[in-house]
Parts: C-alpha cells; sequence; structure tokens
C-alpha cells in the first residue's frame, strides 16, 4: 500500500500560515483592530512583509480568514456537534448553554476588538457578519427543533426565539458574570441553564 506523504514545502506554507494567522490574533487580544496591518502581523509572526503577502493578498483576506482559523483553533466544530446531535431539542437547548459557557469566554478580547471598530472597518464589519451567521444558524435550528417538538413555550415562534437567543450570546453578560462578579464557569452555566429551561421550554403536561 502506498502511503501519501506530505510535501515538506506545503508543511511549511500551512505552519506559516497559521503562524500569521495567530499573530492576527494576538494583535487583535493585545492591540486591538486599529493596530493590525500587514507590517504588523509581519513583525508579529517574525516574517517578512512579503511573506505575508504570499499567503494573504490583503488585510481583508487575512481577516476573513481569521474565522476560520480560530474555530480550528478552539475546537467550534467539536463543541457544537452535540446540539446537532443531542436526541431531543431540549438537550440541544443544554447543550448551547454548556458551548456558549466553554467557547464564547475564549473570544471575548477578540470580539471586543472587532465590537469597537465595525461600524467604521468594512473588514471587521465582514468578520463580525460571518460570526453572526454562525451563531444564527445554530441558534434557529434550537429554535425549529423546540417548535416542531411542541416544547417551545409561549408566546415565542421560531423567529423571535431565534433572535433572543442570538441576543442572549453577549460579550457583556459574559464579562459581568465571570469578570464582574467573579462567578465561576460552572455557576454561570448551572444558572443559565436555569434561564433557559424556564424561559424557552414549555412543560410537558401528563
Amino acid at each position: 500500500m502506498s502511503k501519501t506523504i506530505e510535501d515538506p514545502r506545503n508543511a511549511r506554507s500551512h505552519r506559516t500560515r497559521n503562524a500569521l494567522l495567530a499573530a492576527t490574533r494576538a494583535i487583535l487580544e493585545t492591540d486591538g483592530f486599529e493596530a493590525l496591518t500587514m507590517a504588523a502581523v509581519a513583525g508579529r509572526a517574525g516574517v517578512t512583509r512579503r511573506a505575508v503577502y504570499l499567503h494573504f493578498s490583503s488585510r481583508t483576506e487575512l481577516v476573513t480568514a481569521l474565522f476560520g482559523y480560530i474555530a480550528e483553533q478552539e475546537g467550534l466544530a467539536r463543541s457544537t456537534a452535540s446540539i446537532r446531535e443531542a436526541p431531543d431539542s431540549v438537550t440541544a437547548l443544554r447543550e448551547w448553554v454548556r458551548h456558549l459557557v466553554d467557547y464564547h469566554p475564549r473570544l471575548m478580547a477578540v470580539d471586543r476588538a472587532i465590537e469597537r471598530v465595525r461600524h467604521v472597518d468594512a473588514d471587521a464589519a465582514r468578520h463580525r457578519q460571518t460570526v453572526t451567521e454562525a451563531q444564527l444558524a445554530n441558534c434557529r435550528h434550537i429554535a425549529e427543533r423546540l417548535a416542531a417538538e411542541h416544547r417551545l413555550a409561549a408566546p415565542w415562534t421560531v423567529e423571535t426565539a431565534t433572535d433572543m437567543l442570538w441576543g442572549l450570546v453577549s460579550t457583556d453578560l459574559f464579562e459581568h458574570m465571570l469578570v464582574g462578579r467573579g462567578w465561576s464557569r460552572s455557576r454561570l452555566e448551572e444558572h443559565l441553564q436555569a434561564l433557559y429551561q424556564a424561559t424557552f421550554v414549555a412543560p410537558l403536561w401528563s
């Protein structure tokens, strides 16, 4: 049986690309979106500007690739798999809360950097739109399952529940509770589970 051997040049290129995206994330987290330039990325990654442009033709392309990079590094697909694979809608909602408490706090610094400038920077706005679309898709999936199984509480509709579930994906909420009030993640998850259950799930009548 033949064995596929990865071209060392491709492996090196992949490492360089990841190093550039890691540098991009680090700049956003420490210096803000305003500091994000191709030269700054090159300096943070320890490569030449030419090396940056070999992988990304513009800052727009660099920022566009950032969502996929962060999702891969932080295990987004793995974290959300249990939502899609949940045996019922109520379990899916619980898995969504678990995912949020585990995943979202790790992205707060990037989210803050994007939020500060998204109204004046097209690249930041585009990144935020990508994040929003992914979040809304998950929220709609949960709302539709709850409705299909007759577990969506009144007065919610699929549309309003989708919007409210998305609205609760708030960096302010996580920052206020985890940082401002010093809650642990386990305490936050416990109380968010209670909040989501009481708000969105209709009781089963015997």
